[in-house]
Formats: C-alpha cells, structure tokens, sequence
C-alpha cells in the first residue's frame, strides 16, 4: 500500500527577499487575523512591509534565512526510516507559509497516487491558528485538485511517550550542565493572543500539559510554563518568557529553558533564545543559562511520529485523533476538532 504522511509546519524564509512576502502570507490568513479580506489582505500587506527591515535583521543573524526547511526534510526522512518497508511510505513537508506550500504539496502527492494520505502536525500542541490553518488550507486544496483519497489527521500529541521521552532525555542533559546550581526550568512556548485561548482554542491547556508530563518524569523539579515572542498591542497569554527569565534572576536561578512547542530550530530559538534571552539573563543576574535544543530527529521523538501514524491508519474509519494518553481538551475548548465535532 502507499501512504503519503505530510508533514505540517510554518515555513521560514529561505532569503532576505524572502522575509516580507512570508510575513505577508502569515498575516493574510485568517486564523491570524480575523477579518474580512476586504480588510485582512491590505492590513496584512501594511504590517509585513512594516516589519520587513526588523525581520531581515534577525534573520541576518542566522545566515539571512530559516533552517526549518531542511530540519523538516530530515525528519520527513527520518520517519520514513523507522516505519520500515510494510508499506510503501513517502513523507512530504508541506509549509504553511512558505515553500514548498499546500498548494504545490497536493500536486506532488496527488502525482505519487497514495492510496492512503495521513496528515500530521509538527506542532505537538493543538492550535486553531496552525495546526487547524494548515489542515484546512490542505483540504481547500485537495478539494481544488480533485486529490479524493481516504485522509486521516493526526491532530495533536501533547503527552506522546516519544515526544516525552525525547524531551525529558534533552531537559536531563541540559540539567546535567547546571552541577549542584539551584537551577529553575523554563518551559517556553510561543505566545498566542489571550483573546484566542477565551475563545475556546486548546493551546494553553496542552501547552501546560506537555511541561507536567515531561517535570513529573524527572522529578524534583523548580519549573515553569512562559510564553514567548509576544508582538502588537494585544493582551497574551502569560507569564512572559522575559518576566520569568527576571523572576529567576531575582530568585538567584540558574535557567535552563527548553522551548516544548517547538520541534525545530529557527529565529524563534536561534535569535530570541539564544542571543536575546541569553543576554536579558545575563543582565537579569541569572548565574547560568543553557538552552535546550529542540527535539530535532530525536529517535524517540521519530518512534512517537511513527507510531502515531501507525495507530490511526489501524483505525481507517478514524478521521482525526490525538497522540495524549488521556482526551487533551475539555467541553470548553471549543476550537478542538474532536470537541467541535462531539457538539
């Protein structure tokens, strides 16, 4: 049998030139920006030609471009390694953002004529503004090519034994640098608009559930969850990254911060991360700071995805299910699938 697994996440721009029309497709979707498109598309234009010169400069300060591209080609990769050969798999990576984009992502798997297509998220907690953009822009697409072919997702996997495995394995190591430090654990997230989560979106909760699992598993832990690259005059989800990067350094706190949302590196971790938290720590009077990497082509994390896709294609009459061990949403979460679809 052939299946194509794709493999969603937000892009980055591969170029200087790049920055301002990636910006421009993130802030013309309108699960970022609610509007109508009278509206949207000439807002989304303003902003992005607004916060085109700030956003060359990050990326100027990783080479001019993101890495996320080639990252998710390798766990594309990878996945496909460890599922083995009892089927004929092909992973694509389908951006939502940049390329390569859904549209050229549905051509090439309609070209591969799968005869089973699961779509999965490298976005381990569930959100309406990605996880739920990027499956519907696929179906809107699919639709568009006349690509019918019996399509499962994997919605989200918050407290996945591999992605926890992974994670607590990478925590520990950054642990390990600290020696006998009093030492606080940072679980950093991207931010999302407070208004959002109000609105019934699941991301928070299972933000906070993904940093329990993996702080239950090693024990002992001082920790907390922040949220981080926060933007506009909007009131986010907290606390901040920065805040609680002060808060330690008053609590006389080595950090060690590992960014749970994120499976890959980019400007979010190699700019904000790396060089700009890494200095506020440094002012903060934080006596040591190290940053853990994201879980990458962790073999555990893989052997999570693997199974994952396992499970639900053993399930063919499921459309959508979640790696938790447990229902990740409640009756209030309202932008869950699996929620919206019990209603």
């Amino acid at each position: 049998m052939k299946i194509a697994i794709v493999l969603f996440n937000l892009g980055g721009p591969d170029s200087p030139e790049a920055v301002q029309p990636f910006l421009r497709n993130l802030f013309s979707d309108p699960a970022i920006i609610s509007l109508p498109s009278f509206f949207r598309l000439p807002l989304a234009r303003f902003i992005s030609s607004r916060r085109a010169p700030k956003a060359q400069a990050i990326y100027a300060q990783i080479g001019g471009s993101s890495p996320i591209l080639g990252q998710t080609e390798a766990q594309a990769r990878a996945l496909e390694e460890a599922l083995g050969s009892e089927h004929e798999w092909r992973g694509y990576v389908c951006m939502r953002y940049w390329h390569p984009m859904t549209d050229a992502v549905v051509r090439s798997v309609k070209r591969f004529a799968p005869d089973r297509i699961v779509l999965l998220p490298l976005y381990p907690q569930f959100s309406t503004t990605t996880t739920a953009s990027s499956v519907k822009a696929w179906k809107e697409a699919a639709a568009a090519a006349k690509l019918d072919v019996p399509t499962q997702t994997v919605c989200c996997y918050p407290d996945e034994e591999g992605f926890i495995s992974a994670s607590v394995d990478l925590v520990k190591q950054g642990l390990a640098e600290m020696a006998d430090r009093p030492t606080r654990v940072l679980f950093s997230a991207h931010g999302l608009p407070e208004k959002i989560v109000k609105a019934g979106d699941p991301y928070q909760a299972q933000v906070e559930r993904s940093a329990k699992a993996i702080a239950d598993r090693i024990g002992g832990l001082d920790w907390s969850v922040c949220y981080q690259s926060r933007v506009g005059p909007l009131k986010w989800i907290g606390p901040s990254t920065d805040a609680e990067i002060e808060r330690a350094g008053s609590d006389g706190k080595a950090i060690v911060l590992y960014p749970l949302a994120f499976v890959s590196e980019h400007s979010e971790t190699l700019v904000e991360l790396d060089i700009e938290y890494r200095h506020l720590s440094e002012k903060s009077g934080v006596p040591a700071y190290v940053r853990v990497p994201t879980v990458g082509t962790h073999p555990a994390f893989i052997a999570g995805l693997a199974d994952r896709v396992r499970a639900i294609l053993a399930e063919p009459q499921v459309a959508i299910c979640h790696g938790a061990k447990s229902m990740p949403c409640s009756a209030s979460h309202r932008g869950c699938p699996l929620i919206a679809g019990a209603a």
